[in-house]
């Protein structure tokens, strides 16, 4: 069992793409979640949510209206969604979403849950990345792209489906599952740095701009870590190849 995850992260690591495994498994190894039987845990208790929205779904073929479904069963079974700085680690959200926590995630949280169940019902939803999301920082969400168009889902407001607030954002990159298990690796090396552990937090950096080259967030964060432990030059070196 465990040489089956260490070939789990093998994939997304060497071939840098989440598409190696599926993004539940994916979310769940980039926060640490390195056991097999713990994986299939999670995994079955998504099973088991998606179960309960197949009969609200079931004999629909039009994406947006299973899209539609799925958003709307998520916050009325859970009605205290979205916390900021609430949970991004993907267990979290799963059991906060099933149990009896107040808050399910943050945006990042959320987006990933909403992505995966939607995934469930082959519904080929990414997510969009704002540096400035709502003037408080950075923000995802989802996004399908329908036809010509696009549909963006809210995760954190309970009428954020087809939310038209983003549409005309100059700001926005559109992530798939790579992107969002980048930036999973991304918050977790900031919340390793935050108690210290800086060459851990460096190793996930390190794993998000393998994941997501174009991201500036971890280039940043893996530079302040550098200058923490005084390799100065290192850090000096990084922040001359930024991304643009």
């Amino acid at each position: 069992m465990e040489e089956k995850i260490e070939r789990l992260k093998n994939k997304l690591l060497a071939n840098k793409t989440a598409e190696a495994t599926d993004l539940a498994s994916a979310a769940l190894i980039a926060t640490g979640v390195t056991s097999y039987r713990e994986i299939i845990r999670y995994t079955n208790k998504i099973d088991r949510l998606c179960e309960t929205v197949t009969q609200f779904v079931a004999n629909n073929d039009d994406d947006i209206d299973k899209a539609r479904v799925i958003f709307h069963w998520l916050w009325i079974s859970k009605p205290h969604r979205y916390k900021s700085q609430g949970p991004y680690k993907i267990a979290d959200v799963i059991d906060a979403q099933t149990g009896h926590a107040r808050n399910v995630g943050n945006c990042l949280g959320l987006t990933v849950l909403y992505n995966i169940m939607a995934g469930r019902f082959d519904i080929k939803a990414k997510a969009a990345y704002l540096e400035n999301g709502f003037g408080r920082g950075p923000h995802v969400f989802s996004t399908l792209p329908v036809g010509d168009s696009i549909v963006d889902i809210e995760n954190v407001f309970p009428n954020g489906f087809d939310y038209p607030g983003h549409l005309d954002s100059s700001e926005r990159d559109v992530w798939g599952d790579q992107e969002l298990i980048a930036d999973i690796y991304n918050s977790m090396g900031n919340d390793l740095f935050a108690t210290g552990r800086r060459s851990r937090a460096i190793e996930c950096y390190d794993k998000a701009i393998m994941l997501n080259p174009k991201y500036r967030k971890p280039y940043l964060n893996k530079g302040m870590a550098l200058v923490e432990l005084g390799r100065d030059d290192e850090a000096e070196e990084l922040f001359r190849h930024l991304p643009l």
